[in-house]
């Protein structure tokens, strides 16, 4: 028990990046975990128990200033991920992680905090979806990337808040700005669903992005990078279970529903 407490110790306190070690909600994992519990009784116990005699929220203007905030906020962090190194100074093979404090780093640290913020107030769609009364919508798949990312871009903030793992924040920002602008759309009115057949392009877009980043981290295990290969290996399985989950669930709702419409 005294091992597990002083490995413990170690990381939390000697393994930690610097520069964002004691920055809002990094500090450790406890306040994280409480978000996280708390997010996932709600949206599978006490949300549906509140909501069993009631009638669904419309919640219509919310669910569009909300998506339009988070259309923002996606492209401010695909523009700082950009300036912060990706689009002029990062290695796309390799991109170790800078310890130092100069201007670049603080700035990349800085868009990954707010990537994980983000990651805690998108937490908001299963919650949006609880109070419509969208059971449908609120699926294993989907409880569990709600629940996991902000748990993954802790560590991203914690330990390596710059460097190679931060092409997945960039990469899914960009998904983001497509994704939300599609829900602000939807959540506009019915009568802007014949401008929204292309939903099923977000799922293989997130599909792709996945498969990007399986292959862009995958290649830090052969051509000898100095990157934390333990972080690298827990993306590249994270990154694995959201190619099966993403890609059972384009099978699902898209190739098995086509044939099911051929033969009715």
């Amino acid at each position: 028990m005294s091992g597990i407490v002083e490995w413990y110790k170690d990381h939390m306190y000697n393994k930690a990046h610097p520069v964002t070690k004691e920055w809002f909600l990094a500090s450790g994992p406890y306040a994280l975990a409480m978000i996280i519990a708390s997010y996932v009784y709600f949206c599978l116990f006490a949300g549906p128990r509140y909501m069993k005699t009631k009638e669904p929220y419309k919640l219509r203007a919310v669910l569009v200033v909300y998506n339009f905030v988070q259309v923002l906020l996606s492209i401010y962090l695909f523009w700082e991920g950009l300036m912060s190194g990706w689009l002029y100074d990062y290695d796309y093979r390799c991109q170790p992680v800078d310890y130092s404090d100069n201007p670049k780093t603080i700035r990349m640290a800085k868009a990954v905090h707010l990537y994980f913020i983000c990651k805690l107030i998108e937490m908001l769609d299963t919650v949006f979806f609880v109070l419509r009364k969208k059971d449908r919508q609120i699926s294993t798949l989907h409880v569990y990337h709600h629940a996991l990312m902000p748990f993954c871009a802790w560590i991203g903030v914690k330990f390596v808040p710059n460097g190679h793992g931060t092409f997945l924040g960039l990469i899914n920002a960009f998904i983001h700005i497509i994704m939300y602008a599609y829900y602000m759309l939807a959540s506009i009115g019915p009568h802007m669903n014949k401008y929204l057949w292309w939903k099923k392009y977000i799922t293989i877009l997130q599909l792709l992005q996945f498969v990007l980043v399986f292959i862009h981290t995958g290649q830090l295990f052969f051509n000898g990078c100095n990157f934390p290969k333990p972080l690298a290996l827990l993306l590249l399985l994270n990154t694995l279970l959201f190619i099966y989950m993403f890609g059972s669930f384009y099978v699902e709702n898209y190739i098995k529903q086509a044939r099911k419409k051929k033969t009715t």
